[in-house]
């Protein structure tokens, strides 16, 4: 499988592209890039800095990868963007490298699909099977979870924390933390009960959705402390290990969880 390269794209000789990678017209690759097997690079996309991408990748026209990050304080460190196989990135996505004051890579999994206009900011972790709708926007640092869904005109606040399997209506403002299951919409984010769609979709069991459902009651309408909560939730994890990644999101330091 040989690598198509239209003949007005710029690829440098040091970049590294896999077998059957196809660059589309005007296409810029840098120096210091890496493509895998099978990747589709499109029109006027833009792949740059030390970024290191998997395998059957699509970039629609005008994606911007692995530029610098939009932080006042990056003084040129050879900081990295690294991407997993099978995402999309539709047109006009951004996505920034690392800084050092962080962790000095921005990280997104596999499978994602992220449509048109979506930015990921620098120190970023996206994790497998997410869907970022249209303009949606990570500030820095902001890790979310697998199977996340953030609706169109998402903007999440730097060093917010997003869980699996969550989900944001369109133009939801977190600033907050989002646990687990929940779904948020508004402006600032309000908790309106759990993604119980994407959760039968993904194959979860009808006794684990109703324990994820009277978790989510006993952490927003019993009136409990947060950590009160957090020891009832553990407790029923002993019976229903899907509860367990919300205890330990709850348990970990952050911003504050979004509160009804």
């Amino acid at each position: 499988m040989g690598v198509s390269i239209h003949p007005t794209a710029i690829v440098d000789p040091k970049a590294e592209l896999g077998r059957g990678v196809t660059v589309g017209p005007y296409a810029v690759i840098g120096p210091n890039v890496v493509v895998g097997d099978e990747c589709t690079i499109g029109a006027h996309c833009v792949l740059d800095g030390h970024t290191t991408i998997g395998a059957r990748n699509r970039f629609f026209p005008f994606c911007a990868i692995g530029l610098e990050p939009q932080d006042k304080k990056y003084r040129g460190e050879p900081t990295r963007v690294v991407i997993g196989s099978g995402n999309t990135f539709r047109e006009y996505c951004t996505v920034n490298s690392g800084t050092v004051q962080d962790r000095g890579v921005t990280t997104i999994g596999d499978d994602n699909w992220i449509m048109a206009y979506v930015h990921i900011a620098h120190d970023c972790v996206v994790g497998s099977h997410t869907i970022f709708a249209n303009n949606a926007t990570l500030g820095g640092h902001v890790q979310v979870g697998d199977w996340a869904i953030l609706g169109g005109f998402t903007g999440v606040h730097q060093f917010v924390r997003v869980g699996a399997h969550s989900f944001c209506g369109v133009g939801t403002v977190l600033t907050q933390d989002l646990p687990p299951y929940v779904t948020v919409a508004g402006n600032p984010a309000v908790p309106h009960g759990i993604n119980s769609e994407g959760l039968k979709r993904r194959g979860f069991s009808p006794e684990a959705i109703r324990a994820i459902k009277r978790a989510y009651k006993t952490l927003y309408r019993e009136g409990l402390s947060l950590n009160e909560a957090i020891a009832q939730i553990a407790a029923a994890s002993a019976e229903f290990p899907e509860l367990e990644p919300l205890v330990a999101f709850l348990r970990t330091p952050g911003r504050g969880i979004v509160r009804g």
